[in-house]
């Protein structure tokens, strides 16, 4: 099943997901790297890690439901779709808990900040896992003429010619200029 919001012919869900789920797992290592090294400079990153990470969660998330939409009601994709989103919801909560938590001294964090924060990223985990299954195992996002030789994104499908370009023809595997 295709993603219904797509750039460049890919899946903005996908390319968006990565900037919070790196931004926010980074903050939950720079708290533990703090707990070692008592480096307030470790937890300040983290706090601003955070922010960033849970717009960048938002942004993703808004692509992700429009997705979600287009999967058919009923089908074990649409149930797990909707745990996977949830589930990300309670993650971006667990995170923006923890930055409002660390607000008053974003260098010393309370217990519950980084708590929060480390609960997110455990649930994160699984949401991940969620989404993975969504993709590689259901075929959610994927391209309905996606296999091993399949033209570039940037190729109309209808005509086999570069999407930008006009007087083109296929021979063989590739796209040339006529």
């Amino acid at each position: 099943m295709e993603s219904k919001a797509k750039l460049l012919g890919h899946a903005l869900h996908q390319m968006l997901i990565v900037f919070p789920l790196g931004l926010l797992s980074t903050a939950v290592l720079f708290d533990i790297i703090y707990m070692v090294t008592r480096d307030v400079r470790w937890t300040q990153a983290s706090y601003f890690m955070i922010a960033a990470g849970v717009i960048g969660g938002l942004a993703a998330a808004l692509f992700g439901w429009i997705d979600w939409f287009g999967i058919p009601r009923g089908t074990r994709a649409w149930r797990i779709g909707l745990i996977h989103g949830v589930g990300n919801v309670v993650v971006l909560i667990l995170f923006a808990l923890s930055w409002l938590l660390r607000r008053s001294d974003p260098g010393s964090p309370a217990s519950e900040a980084v708590a929060a924060a480390l609960g997110g990223f455990v649930l994160s985990a699984v949401t991940a896992w969620l989404g993975g299954e969504l993709v590689d195992r259901l075929g959610v996002g994927v391209d309905n003429g996606a296999h091993l030789n399949a033209p570039s994104s940037l190729v109309d499908r209808r005509s086999r010619a570069p999407a930008a370009f006009s007087g083109t023809e296929r021979r063989g595997s590739f796209v040339r200029s006529a």
